[in-house]
């Protein structure tokens, strides 16, 4: 007995159909029969179901003699079904990566319960992803199982059987059959949540519902959408039936007249002609099965709106005329809104700009330093390092930080916050004379005499940028290159780490600055942080005390649309066994801009994976990390100055290396041991491959290469140079071999057991080897 019956009824679906079946055969979790009806269709499905069979054991087809309908079709596989649960599928739409898995450990945590309810994304013909709206109500708080009466805010859900898995014992007792005709879903899916005993959900999108560019039944102009009403009437006869079930009718009339008045008004459902004759028979129906006291706050603990009231009002009393002339003016409405938010945002942004040309006709401020970083993410990144120690060096400076909304908490004490595009904003550019960014300013910003302009660039660079992205447009993307170099033009100082990184900015960002090859700020932190540091941020973090922590930082793809990561961090902790956490921090770029379809939902928190997702800085995970697995980051030049394991995961370096471009050929010359598959990275975790020697050697070799100024002194060094006019030459990097870094966890943690030695002098010592280890020559592993 397989532990789900997945069913999927297939019929005129045949160009979704395999992309279907096999997002179910690619699971993960295998316990599983996919029971495939083909549904008479006329088109390939049943040659197509016919095929999976034949190839995969797992696939048990069923074929029936002529079409019945959705609704008879799941019965069907329904009277195939051995698994303890039955899960249902539209032959257009597919299964997320790791789906089943999610779904049976949610099962096993709650219970086994009688309907596990999990979430959905709309996608659409562009690839577009949409979770479901009303997502907060899978929230996996409170007890893990429950009644209907318990969260009838789960009837707020789409009415749609896709979307729980039910089990099969209990589908037998309650007798759940669908009926034929459209909205099938509706005398299906009411019945089971009201009757379940246990009801859990599970946080998470586990299908992604295709919205069909045409072809789609719920698209389709015809009288069939008249079957709504035979469907309702199916849910309050079974009402009806259960005198015990009467405190949900009130929820039930308002549910159905919001359905009702959602057909009326989609535009192609309806045709033209039968609009009128829908409309009487829906007012019917909500006299017929309205309740005396519909006491909606009792039921849902939200009262509708005045809006809802007034059109269930409309429907209620028949009045065709009034219902249309009141969606009209609510369409109107809308229009109205939407064209004076464009005017008042072409209204700010004009005032903004005289604001800006005025504040340039005044004095610049030689006391006023103004940075950003990452496109204003947060206070991060060398800027940030610079900042620090320009405020320690030049008490007198006045700095201030340009940070989003949602970042000003990032921001420390004693720096000014700004919110990019107000006028204090502007203001600060217009008359600040250092500017610090590690990526670009807002184009409007003309660089005024006696301003100067410091670019820090984001790290060493692998792949390719400025310049030689012209050949790559996966990359380039519509980048305007001579808008690029007119910013260029403005920078007055460019920050480099090491001798490749300045041929290459120099080459790429042609223009007339000077180059300070000086190092990188940001990894400062490295070589001055102690062992109670990195205790402090791995219990911050939640990190075990004895467990070994790999934090996983992959890069952006430019080649594709989707964020689809290369490790499965859950899969990873299954096959390494306990003593083993993983920290993930995806790319920026993975967390803003709309969903794809194909992206894979992030691995949720628990079970030793960590999401560290929004924590405000990196170099903070690198310190309470054991070792760094990534593929393309420049996180990796950063890295290896811990002198740190570091794992590289390359199972797309050739498609990477076409689509972006690299400048070494980083298989060649790794940081550490490389991996290319997820496969091949267990197995190099398995084993003492990832701290052996060779992974040490390697890393050697890198630092040598990439790590000549990292010594924990770049941002004094840049400091002294930019903003206190120091010309002389700066002094000579602390050379590799006498660098201290942090401590790694496992020495950290036997730097801070106090050792019982006597004697005055000799305990000192061992005070001092805990306050600051990097000091110390005992400190080298």
């Amino acid at each position: 007995m397989p532990r789900f019956s997945v069913i999927v009824p297939a019929y005129q679906v045949q160009a979704y159909l395999p992309e279907c079946l096999e997002s179910v055969l690619a699971q993960e979790w295998t316990d599983f029969e996919l029971i495939a009806v083909d549904d008479g269709s006329p088109d390939g499905c049943g040659a197509l179901i016919a095929d999976a069979a034949r190839r995969d054991h797992r696939v048990r087809p069923v074929h029936l003699p002529a079409n019945t309908g959705l609704g008879p079709a799941r019965n069907a596989g329904i009277a195939h079904a051995r698994g303890d649960y039955l899960l249902f599928l539209d032959g257009d739409d597919t299964l997320t990566p790791g789906a089943l898995r999610a779904v049976a450990d949610r099962l096993a945590a709650t219970g086994d319960p009688d309907v596990l309810v999990y979430d959905y994304a709309r996608t659409t013909w562009s690839g577009t992803a949409a979770r479901n709206q009303y997502a907060h109500l899978l929230a996996e708080d409170g007890p893990p199982a429950f009644r209907l009466a318990d969260r009838p805010a789960l009837l707020r859900l789409l009415m749609v059987v896709w979307n729980k898995a039910y089990r099969r014992d209990f589908v037998q007792r309650q007798g759940l059959s669908f009926p034929p005709g459209y909205y099938e879903d509706t005398p299906w899916t009411f019945p089971a949540l009201a009757t379940a005993e246990s009801i859990a959900v599970l946080d998470r999108v586990c299908v992604h519902y295709r919205q069909r560019r045409r072809g789609s039944i719920l698209g389709t102009t015809g009288r069939g959408h008249f079957d709504i009403f035979d469907q309702y009437d199916r849910v309050f006869a079974f009402l009806d039936s259960r005198p015990e079930l009467a405190r949900w009718r009130p929820l039930m009339v308002r549910r159905m007249t919001d359905h009702l008045t959602a057909v009326y008004t989609a535009r192609g459902r309806l045709p033209r002609d039968s609009r009128a004759e829908f409309f009487r028979r829906a007012a019917a129906h909500c006299r017929r099965y309205r309740c005396a006291d519909p006491a909606p706050a009792a039921v849902d603990g939200a009262p509708p709106r005045l809006a809802v009231r007034v059109r269930h009002g409309l429907v209620r009393l028949g009045w065709h005329r009034p219902f249309r002339l009141l969606a009209g003016a609510q369409r109107l409405r809308r229009a109205v809104a939407r064209h004076a938010r464009w005017l008042l945002r072409r209204t700010r942004r004009a005032a903004l700009g005289l604001h800006y040309r005025l504040q340039r006709r005044l004095p610049v401020r030689p006391d006023h330093a103004v940075f950003t970083a990452h496109w204003h993410r947060g206070y991060a990144g060398d800027p940030a390092a610079i900042e620090a120690k320009l405020r320690e060096l030049c008490p007198g400076m006045r700095t201030a930080w340009v940070a989003a909304p949602g970042y000003e908490d990032s921001v420390p004490p004693g720096v000014r916050w700004l919110r990019p595009g107000t006028a204090a904003y502007w203001t600060a550019l217009a008359r600040s004379k250092y500017l610090v960014n590690n990526v670009h300013f807002d184009g409007r910003l003309a660089k005024r005499p006696g301003q100067v302009l410091l670019q820090t660039h984001r790290g060493t660079p692998l792949k390719h940028m400025g310049l030689d992205l012209q050949e790559r447009p996966a990359a380039a993307r519509g980048t305007d290159f001579a808008r690029l170099l007119r910013g260029v033009d403005s920078w007055d100082y460019s920050l480099s780490a090491n001798r490749h990184a300045t041929l290459t900015w120099e080459r790429v960002y042609p223009a007339g600055y000077t180059t300070l090859e000086y190092g990188q700020p940001r990894t400062d932190r490295f070589l001055r942080a102690t062992a109670q540091d990195v205790l402090r941020i791995r219990t911050e973090l939640g990190i075990p005390p004895s467990a070994t922590a790999i934090l996983y930082a992959p890069t952006h793809r430019d080649y594709r649309r989707s964020r689809r990561p290369a490790l499965d961090p859950h899969r990873l902790l299954r096959e390494l066994g306990p003593g083993f956490v993983v920290l993930v921090r995806p790319h920026f770029s993975s967390l803003e801009g709309p969903p794809y379809a194909a992206d894979v939902p992030p691995a949720p928190p628990g079970d030793g994976v960590i999401d560290v997702s929004g924590h405000p800085c990196v170099e903070d995970l690198c310190l309470a990390s054991d070792a760094l697995v990534t593929d393309y980051s420049s996180l990796m030049f950063d890295y290896v100055n811990l002198d740190r394991p570091v794992v590289v995961l390359t199972d797309d370096w050739e498609a990477y290396r076409a689509a972006r471009g690299t400048y070494f050929d980083l298989l060649r010359h790794p940081p550490g041991p490389v991996a290319r598959s997820e496969e091949e990275l267990i197995d190099i975790f398995a084993s003492p491959a990832w701290h052996g020697p060779r992974s040490a050697a390697l890393r050697a070799t890198f630092r040598s290469l990439f790590c000549p100024y990292d010594d924990g002194h770049a941002a004094e060094r840049v400091v002294r140079r930019v903003f206190l006019g120091d010309e002389g030459s700066p002094p000579d990097a602390v050379p590799l071999h006498e660098r201290r870094p942090a401590p790694s966890p496992a020495r950290a943690r036997s730097l801070a057991v106090p050792q019982p030695v006597p004697g005055p002098t000799t305990a000192h010592a061992s005070h001092v080897a805990i306050e600051s280890p990097d000091r110390l020559e005992t400190d080298r592993t």
